[in-house]
């Protein structure tokens, strides 16, 4: 069972908490989905994360968020995004040791808000990315979701640069905290190139782990790149890259 919690005015500005029945785990992991940034994606491709979560002793904060034709793109969805995480402060939970777990759009918005966000109430201990676009400027260049990326940022690189300068994981490195990337080379939705190229330019803070699967595999409960990620949990709260 979750419990859903306004964090704004809006109709797509809640969160959805998810508490243990045997709390393991101090801290709270955030869960923010992916769906290229569009309306027609909501926060249900998160619940099944954040249950196994709250099943595995964690507490868990599915955000929902405004999106690309529905009140979202530059700069309401980061905002939103940000509002939520910082919500966690007014709640009775353990907000001194967050991290946030996205899937494709929802790991952009997760490295970004662990990178990027200014002036944070709640700041996050790290960020896991599974299958994020992470790369604005390449993804809006080669089509990643077509014109996604263009579609949230109001134009391509070459039209809005001090929003792709704002918004892009890839220029926001070194990062201050770990990012653990989690990527299947079969991706045909988000290229594993994206993961590739961040890390490489993120250095010894970021790592990522190649995982069998596709692009909705990283999502699956069942999978072993899920397990992967909920087992390095621990660590990453503490700040931590895992062993």
């Amino acid at each position: 069972m979750s419990e859903r919690i306004q964090y704004g005015p809006g109709a797509a500005q809640f969160g959805e908490l998810y508490r243990p029945a045997e709390p393991v785990h101090d801290g709270v992991v955030i869960v923010l989905h992916g769906g290229f940034w569009r309306a027609r994606y909501d926060c249900a491709l998160g619940r099944p994360l954040a249950a196994d979560l709250a099943a595995h002793g964690f507490t868990a904060w599915n955000v929902e968020y405004r999106r690309v034709s529905a009140g979202g793109g530059w700069p309401a969805t980061v905002e939103d995004v940000s509002a939520a995480i910082d919500h966690l402060a007014t709640l009775d939970v353990d907000a001194s040791r967050v991290v946030a777990v996205g899937h494709s759009a929802g790991g952009h918005l997760t490295v970004w808000a662990a990178t990027a966000r200014a002036e944070a109430r709640v700041p996050l201990a790290a960020a896991v990315s599974q299958a994020g676009v992470l790369d604005l400027a390449t993804a809006a260049r080669t089509g990643v979701g077509q014109t996604a990326v263009q579609d949230l940022l109001g134009g391509g690189p070459g039209d809005v640069p001090d929003r792709y300068a704002a918004a892009d994981p890839i220029r926001h490195v070194p990062p201050q905290v770990p990012v653990l990337c989690v990527h299947a080379r079969a991706d045909d939705t988000v290229p594993f190139a994206q993961s590739e190229a961040y890390v490489a330019a993120a250095g010894r803070r970021a790592r990522l782990v190649e995982v069998p699967g596709d692009h909705f595999t990283v999502i699956d409960p069942a999978h072993q790149s899920w397990t992967l990620v909920r087992d390095a949990l621990p660590n990453l709260l503490a700040g931590q890259l895992p062993g």
